[in-house]
């Protein structure tokens, strides 16, 4: 994919105005300064590369991520180099202790009635297999709620596989739904007797590339299935049905899992001037899984916030302190947690808080804090974002992201852009995971919406809690 040219990619984007979509009536701007100057700041954004700059060079310089790995280190100080370099003041290093999983050679085939060549990538977490490998009967299973009926130590001695489907879903809750597939399906395997778990992908692609992701440890092997080789076990299930010739399984997995490795929380702040002290916590997360470079998940996300920011304060001094968090262990866990233990004293004063981390799908619909649509300041973002083609719910935003929800309980107000998840989960945590699939003009799309809304926010006196609390 070829990047567009700035002034292209702008007009492509604000040439969409009129088609523009609200859940609320057009705004009625009551501050024009700060109206005009979140829309400056949002025409900067829709032409700016830095974004783009950041998300390329992570994923080429660095790559993939995984917590406790040298590429982490490696990540790390790229995270201090780059915000130091955008000219962020008081970066910063919180080292904290996570566990780490990391994957070794690993393979899987049907021996028989039929053999076949099958492409897996094991869960985190996953057990590794006997020297050797295992061999089992399959017992195959098309929905996670048919595994779950089958009682405890009915699958003895056999490898579980489930291969439930995701659904495709704008908003991404087709994921959500069917999550407890990958993450408690092996304890519930384990429980049942299985020696190994096998499921169809948490995707929605059809692709031979398998997509990995994290699972509470059963003490078994587990791995996640490509899409088409599920179909094909579903098949052999039927055919060994029909034919009373069961499906065997031959597994290899060589992973390790160590309970303490080092991980990083990575920050820099453009410090406000007139009330530095009330701070707003933006970010993305830094670690990756390890199939491609970690570009939708979360690279896109570290760009998006990175950049917004900087742009933020791009209009003159702020009055208010702009923190961007680049969090180290989203993955496989820990950061939000670590996060909320090192700031538990400072989350009273942090004005609003809010991550980035369905990749660089186009925002489309806006959930801002309650009881705050009609303060001037979100009034005066609404007007910006008109012409980006993002709806703004009357919806209190739901979820702000994993690694700003320790802050969100401790209180903190937070704020949720919804991304086009469409594509999203035909990427994620997957070989194809890789720069070419972020589309410049939707990164640049995100980055206007977050810029104008940080710029709105850090430049006025909106106070969430406040308003929330308003009857």
């Amino acid at each position: 994919m070829h990047k567009l040219a700035p002034l292209a990619l702008a007009a492509s984007l604000l040439a969409v105005a009129p088609a523009a979509a609200q859940d609320t009536a057009a705004p009625d701007i009551a501050a024009p300064d700060i109206a005009a100057s979140a829309a400056a700041v949002r025409d900067k954004a829709l032409a700016d590369p830095t974004a783009w700059t950041i998300a390329e060079s992570l994923t080429t310089d660095v790559g993939p991520r995984l917590v406790g790995s040298p590429e982490m280190v490696r990540a790390r100080d790229w995270g201090v180099e780059t915000l130091k370099r955008l000219g962020f003041q008081n970066v910063k290093v919180e080292t904290f202790t996570a566990s780490g999983w990391f994957r070794g050679e690993e393979s899987a085939e049907v021996v028989g009635p039929v053999p076949h060549k099958l492409h897996i990538l094991g869960l985190g977490r996953s057990s590794p297999t006997p020297k050797g490998g295992l061999t089992a009967e399959m017992a195959l299973f098309r929905s996670y709620d048919e595994f779950l009926a089958q009682p405890e130590g009915s699958l003895k001695g056999k490898i579980a596989v489930v291969t439930g489907v995701m659904t495709r879903a704008q908003d991404g809750s087709g994921y959500g739904a069917i999550n407890p597939q990958r993450s408690a399906g092996p304890a519930e395997a384990a429980k049942r007797g299985a020696v190994a778990y096998l499921i169809r992908s948490l995707s929605t692609d059809d692709t031979r590339l398998p997509h990995t992701g994290a699972a509470r440890p059963g003490g078994i092997p587990a791995a996640a299935l490509s899409t088409p080789d599920a179909e094909l076990l579903e098949r052999l299930a039927a055919r060994g049905e029909a034919g009373g010739k069961p499906v065997t399984i031959k597994l290899n997995m060589t992973s390790r899992f160590e309970p303490k490795v080092e991980a990083y929380n990575i920050s820099g702040e453009l410090p406000g001037r007139e009330a530095p002290d009330e701070v707003i916590v933006v970010g993305g997360h830094l670690d990756s899984w390890d199939p491609g470079t970690g570009a939708v998940d979360d690279a896109a996300g570290i760009a998006i916030t990175t950049a917004a920011a900087k742009l933020a304060a791009g209009q003159g001094p702020l009055r208010r302190t702009i923190r961007v968090v680049m969090w180290g262990s989203e993955e496989q866990g820990g950061s939000s947690d670590a996060y909320l233990a090192a700031h538990k004293d400072e989350v009273g004063r942090m004005v609003m808080v809010g991550e980035s981390d369905t990749g660089a799908g186009r925002i489309w619909q806006a959930r801002l804090p309650k009881g705050s649509l009609d303060h001037p300041a979100m009034k005066a973002f609404r007007g910006a974002i008109a012409p980006l083609r993002v709806i703004v719910s009357r919806e209190a935003p739901g979820f702000g992201g994993s690694d700003v929800e320790g802050l969100v309980e401790a209180g903190a107000p937070f704020v949720e852009f919804n991304q086009d998840a469409s594509r999203y989960f035909d990427l994620h945590h997957s070989a194809d995971d890789t720069l070419d699939k972020i589309d410049p003009a939707e990164l640049a799309q995100n980055v206007a919406v977050w810029a104008s809304f940080l710029h709105t926010v850090a430049n006025s006196d909106v106070d969430f809690r406040a308003l929330a609390a308003r009857p």
